[in-house]
């Protein structure tokens, strides 16, 4: 693609800031509005909760791994071809999904279609923001990212509205089609970065020779193993204490709104405390919500407290960690560089809310899979525990440091 000469921080590289946050908040808020789905689909298959939570683990998984692709399709043929991957991949794998006759096929359909869709709206396209902007840089990503909150925030309630009155399979269809849309519409907005005209090489092999990066690459992973549990769960767990299904799906919703006010809010506070000692309060957010599950019972206004506070530290550990990585290793090539960091977490989506699925139905209750949670959620406190910083609150630079 012919490379065009555009000045970072300009009013084009705003345009790539609506791109991304239009692609991350259709692909995003469709894979976490699958606890709207999750109760229709276990009843109609016969499925229990671990069986039925291993599609959104299957898809977080795809999402995060795949990253490590489409992150690389970034760096090398820009952000417009990725986009007319995930446009395709939505509608294939949602029409697909909106047929099949097994469980284990909607494993694949949903799986792979949804994941790959994810894939390809989310880390590409925060690493091309990233490499539109220097002075604003946080900001522009905060804002970027702030797409997943507002997809889920909406995406969710609406999906229980229309599952009410459609059904789930029809939901599909609509989410497939009209998803696919909007990521094509996102495509005239997309550019490669200034300066970034040839193809970018791959740093995966510098990113994995750090011990910084991989340190906080698993404690993103130990993160992961609690953060996607209750996407798929805090709804069911409101339905079963009387709760209505639209009430339930709220929570969720909440979910994504507070992370759409934390993603600006951290964004907007990095020069004054620092990427990473945000990024590392993050975490300890994220801790002291599941605290706040465990002692919710069956109050509904202890649940959105909960998700409010769970929603802070998503939002805060979404926002930051591009900003995080990119202060210590650059931006060339990070398209790349956080699509390795991303498999963490997306390990972590993987096996996290299907084993708090099986934990359920054997335990007949929750409490320990929150319990469970919780204790994740200390491991990966304690990984980014040590780490260099400096003075101004941000990871050294890895030129400035021994690695």
């Amino acid at each position: 693609m012919p490379h065009r000469a555009h000045i970072v921080d300009s009013g084009r590289a705003w345009l790539t800031v609506v791109a991304s946050f239009l692609a991350s908040a259709v692909t995003l808020g469709t894979a976490y509005s699958f606890g709207a789905f999750f109760e229709s689909m276990s009843d109609e298959f016969g499925s229990a909760s671990g069986e039925t939570a291993v599609i959104f683990g299957i898809t977080t998984f795809s999402f995060f791994w795949l990253s490590l692709v489409t992150g690389r399709m970034m760096d090398r043929f820009g952000p417009r071809v990725v986009l007319l991957v995930g446009a395709i991949a939505m509608a294939g794998g949602l029409l697909l999904t909106s047929r099949v006759d097994s469980l284990a096929v909607g494993y694949v359909t949903y799986g792979a279609g949804v994941g790959i869709a994810a894939a390809c709206g989310y880390v590409p396209m925060v690493a091309m923001v990233g490499g539109w902007f220097v002075h604003h840089r946080a900001v522009a990503v905060g804002l970027a990212v702030a797409g997943i909150g507002v997809g889920t925030m909406v995406m969710s309630p609406l999906s229980a509205a229309m599952i009410d009155s459609y059904g789930w399979r029809d939901t599909y269809v609509v989410f497939g089609l009209g998803g696919a849309a909007v990521l094509l519409a996102c495509i005239p907005l997309a550019a490669r970065p200034p300066g970034q005209g040839a193809r970018q090489s791959s740093r995966f092999g510098d990113a994995w020779r750090s011990p910084v990066f991989r340190r906080v690459h698993l404690s993103s992973f130990a993160l992961g193993l609690a953060l996607f549990v209750p996407f798929v769960f805090v709804g069911q767990y409101a339905k079963e204490r009387g709760i209505g299904s639209v009430q339930a799906a709220v929570l969720v919703g909440v979910l994504g709104g507070a992370s759409v006010m934390s993603r600006v809010g951290f964004g907007s506070l990095v020069r004054a405390f620092g990427s990473f000692r945000l990024y590392r309060a993050c975490y300890i957010i994220h801790a002291a919500s599941f605290v706040i599950w465990f002692v919710a019972g069956s109050s509904y206004a202890a649940l959105v407290a909960f998700v409010f506070v769970l929603g802070v530290g998503y939002g805060g550990f979404v926002a930051l960690g591009p900003i995080v990585i990119s202060d210590r290793m650059g931006v060339a090539g990070l398209g790349s560089i956080l699509g390795m960091l991303y498999t963490g977490p997306g390990l972590g989506g993987l096996l996290g809310p299907p084993t708090a699925g099986w934990l359920i139905d054997w335990t007949g209750g929750y409490r320990w899979a929150i319990t469970a949670c919780f204790v994740a959620c200390l491991c990966s406190i304690g990984l980014l525990s040590g780490l260099p910083t400096t003075t101004d609150g941000r990871l050294q630079r890895a030129d400035d440091a021994r690695d």
